[in-house]
């Protein structure tokens, strides 16, 4: 039997109760540009020198998901009015805490959502999502991994641009294309 030091304990009970799994590695996150329009700049994620963005995972993943179909095609036509009109705060419902830009389009679905990051009116990164079959997104492994994500993406973005690394300038975040951050 091995003997766990009692500073290894309260390590691993830490981060258990903060929801940190113990084997969770390192990612590198970077960021591509989705749509640019006159109203919005809609960015997503890249982890781990993946081609695929975030949100491209999440479309394939439930495009032809025929029992989510419906809910999936009122999230892209969400998708489009905010490239129309702008990410206006009307089409989110906030999620996680007060002080981080996280948030889940607001739809009239029960079930799909997908976790963005709305910096401003002018400025949306999408993440990824999926079904809501929980009562709290914490509840489920899959939706609370999206969300911690974004979360801290938005940290180390808010960090950058105290830094002066990267400028949010009405619907372009300048410095971000090639930039890596890791998570």
């Amino acid at each position: 039997m091995t003997k766990i030091s009692h500073k290894s304990e309260i390590f691993e009970k830490k981060y258990y109760l903060c929801g940190i799994n113990k084997n969770y590695t390192m990612k590198t996150a970077t960021i591509k540009t989705i749509e640019q329009s006159d109203k919005v700049g809609l960015y997503s994620i890249c982890f781990n020198g993946n081609d695929l963005t975030e949100y491209e995972k999440f479309v394939q993943k439930f495009m032809n998901d025929a029992t989510l179909n419906e809910d999936f095609r009122k999230i892209f036509r969400a998708i489009n009015r905010i490239v129309a009109n702008g990410a206006l705060e009307r089409y989110f419902r906030p999620e996680g805490r007060m002080k981080d830009n996280l948030a889940a389009l607001s739809i009239d679905s029960k079930v799909l959502r997908l976790y963005c990051l709305r910096i401003s009116d002018q400025i949306l990164i999408v993440g990824n999502g999926g079904a809501k079959t929980t009562r709290t997104y914490e509840e489920s492994e899959e939706l609370s991994g999206y969300v911690m994500d974004l979360q801290k993406f938005d940290a180390l973005l808010e960090q950058e641009q105290k830094n002066g690394n990267i400028k949010i300038e009405q619907n372009v975040i300048t410095g971000i294309e090639g930039a890596s951050f890791e998570l």
